[in-house]
């Protein structure tokens, strides 16, 4: 059964690190599910503290960040329930680059919070590379892989943790927001357009 519901991008704000980045991905990401499904969208991004039990009405939350990513005691707790009872979680390292500090930090919040093997590589015939657009080849590349700010690495594959056999963190290296960050009305200039693997990752988080 499809997502019937008013979809609101969330945006997870945490207490350390940088979470507000990207600040034009959200509408971006909006008008393209506005623009290629029939799921009624609330038009702004809703901001919601990790500490907050607010994060638990909605389906889809995003995190991201350059910086240190240190949960304090309540944000961890509710990032641990949350995925545990069905939410989906988003998290873009804005520096893509494996050994930076969000990277580091991130992925040692995840091994204490699910055990130090629970972020496996997405193979790439998974259910979330054709949730809505085909992506045989798995995830798209972003242009900010390799040019020169980062690890300079094509990131050939995302992680995620599963829970009950559907992911409920994703976790990119490749900076989707930042590649997705710019005014909608200037993706008519695109040859392709780069959002849609974003409309899969919403269509996947409402839908599995």
């Amino acid at each position: 059964m499809g997502y019937s519901g008013k979809f609101t991008f969330t945006r997870l704000s945490y207490h350390s690190g940088d979470w507000d980045t990207d600040q034009r991905m959200p509408s971006n990401l909006l008008n393209s599910l506005l623009e290629y499904t029939t799921i009624t969208i609330e038009p702004h991004e809703k901001v919601i503290p990790l500490s907050s039990d607010d994060i638990f009405s909605a389906p889809f939350c995003y995190i991201s960040g350059h910086k240190l990513v240190q949960f304090d005691a309540k944000e961890k707790v509710n990032f641990k329930r949350y995925v545990e009872n069905g939410g989906f979680v988003f998290a873009d390292d804005c520096n893509h680059d494996i050994d930076g500090l969000f990277a580091r930090s991130f992925e040692a919040q995840m091994s204490a919070l699910f055990g130090a093997t629970a972020l496996k590589k997405v193979p790439n015939d998974h259910k979330i590379y054709h949730s809505f657009f085909p992506f045989d080849k798995g995830p798209p590349n972003t242009s900010f892989e390799l040019n020169g700010w980062g690890d300079d690495l094509v990131h050939d594959y995302l992680k995620a943790i599963e829970i009950n056999g559907r992911i409920g963190v994703l976790y990119s290296n490749k900076d989707y927001g930042c590649e997705w960050d710019y005014d909608f009305r200037n993706k008519r200039f695109l040859a392709e357009d780069n959002t849609k693997f974003g409309v899969n990752i919403i269509m996947y988080a409402l839908n599995s």
